[in-house]
């Protein structure tokens, strides 16, 4: 079958590099994606509620700072700007969706902000658009929740425009994989709309994906965040278990990984955080409730996951018994808010649930992060990181490694520190002031 005159127009426009890329939602995956696309000489434009980033963004003369995210500037080669002002949808060729998809209060998928977006851009569609869904969802949501906004516009679905999902993939502060790097998956609600999804994104990327459906794309993600979610789990509950028989759990892993095959390490910790671990496993279990299964090894999996925040708090109290001390009262200083090292994403960090719990039980709580400089805790207690200098090191009953940044002076630490609950595994087991979490 010839492609219909849109689809062939678009593919050109994306050859050339005169297709106008819209991206609707500036954050930690729209931005970096704006300037992909950008690099390929494309114009973008940017589109966000949020009318203080919009401004922010327009303000810098060419540097654009990752608002909300990780701190690295971005210099766009091709013309960009940012606005609040979605009836700008139609001078754009692809629109692609990269808004928030969190969970509501009884973990209950929320794709409001994906229906919005989608409400939003309906009026303005016009024939030769794709638009990109990259959001994180459940599986039915490009074709049963957010097609029927769009087909409100009238247009011929495959002929005048075009609806692809491809579910982002990022690992923040991994220098080695970026969005050009990480394999691809695309998908389209036909054949048309998959030949567009691949002409889209295919000059951006080195290596394209294509699956079945827009559902298997949706799985896709879920699968790949679900895997991580509950290996987390089980080699947290086998951290609590080796700790009771006495062994180091992480010389354990250290010895399994030497097996070249059939076996893959994770390593413990305080818990999971950033958008996606704690977040997407309850899209799956919520979904699969509609076909009558109830996931319960996804489930136990979270349950563990949760559970370490606490575990943690308990073992900074086993810590400070071994000195005679109580936790309350006692000088703590956690290392680390961001869920993950030499990154600014507190987006669902662990250690935020730990500082809360070491409050309260009446700690005197101070916490360092270099790249996290202040931080309101759920209860409403705000803090200012503090350098953690041999001074400050010295002055604290116990140090919590809750997110080990490569900038915080591990070797003074080991030197100076009076007690220290590693859940990092970042210290010797061997001494006697550390206590593994």
């Amino acid at each position: 079958m010839q492609p219909s005159h849109a689809l062939a127009a678009f593919s050109e426009a994306m050859r050339d590099g005169s297709a106008v890329i819209g991206v609707i939602g500036l954050g930690y995956v729209g931005l970096p994606l704006a300037h992909r696309f950008s690099e390929l000489g494309h114009r973008i434009v940017g589109f966000d509620v949020d009318g203080g980033k919009v401004a922010a963004l327009n303000a810098d003369n060419g540097w654009r700072r990752h608002v909300g995210a990780r701190v690295e500037d971005m210099r766009f080669p091709a013309p960009f700007e940012a606005t609040t002002d979605f009836s700008r949808a139609g001078e754009c060729d692809a629109l692609i969706i990269c808004v928030p998809t969190p969970l509501g209060k009884y973990h209950d998928p929320d794709i409001s902000f994906i229906l919005d977006a989608a409400r939003e851009i309906c009026p303005h569609l016009r024939s030769g658009q794709v638009v990109a869904l990259e959001s994180t969802t459940y599986p039915g949501t490009t074709e049963e929740d957010m097609l029927p906004e769009l087909a409100k516009s009238g247009l011929v679905l495959g002929e005048d425009y075009f609806v692809v999902y491809s579910p982002e993939r990022e690992d923040p502060g991994n220098e080695k994989f970026g969005i050009r790097q990480i394999p691809k998956v695309v998908s389209g609600v036909t054949q048309a709309c998959l030949k567009a999804a691949e002409a889209l994104y295919g000059p951006a990327v080195d290596t394209l994906v294509p699956v079945a459906s827009t559902r298997v794309a949706e799985m896709t993600k879920l699968l790949e965040n679900i895997h991580r979610a509950v290996n987390i789990g089980l080699v947290n509950e086998m951290k609590t278990l080796a700790d009771r028989m006495g062994i180091d759990i992480f010389d354990v892993i250290r010895a399994a990984a030497t097996k070249p095959f059939g076996f893959t390490p994770f390593y413990p910790g305080p818990g999971v955080g950033g958008h996606c671990i704690p977040v997407d496993p309850f899209y799956l279990t919520w979904k699969a409730r509609e076909y009558g299964l109830h996931t319960r090894f996804i489930e136990l999996a979270g349950e563990i996951n949760r559970y370490m925040p606490d575990y943690i708090v308990e073992k900074t109290m086993a810590a400070l018994n071994a000195d005679r001390k109580a936790l309350n009262g006692a000088r703590v200083l956690v290392l680390g808010a961001a869920f993950k090292k030499n990154i600014d994403d507190m987006r669902e960090s662990p250690s935020l649930t730990v500082m809360s719990g070491l409050l309260r039980h009446g700690a005197d709580l101070a916490y360092s992060d270099p790249f996290v400089p202040s931080l309101t805790l759920e209860d409403g207690t705000r803090l200012a990181s503090v350098v953690a200098d041999e001074a400050r090191i010295a002055a604290q009953d116990v140090v919590v490694v809750a997110t080990d940044h490569d900038a915080f002076d591990y070797a003074m630490i080991a030197r100076v520190a009076r007690r220290i609950v590693d859940t990092r595994g970042r210290f010797a087991a061997a001494d006697e002031r550390v206590t593994r979490a």
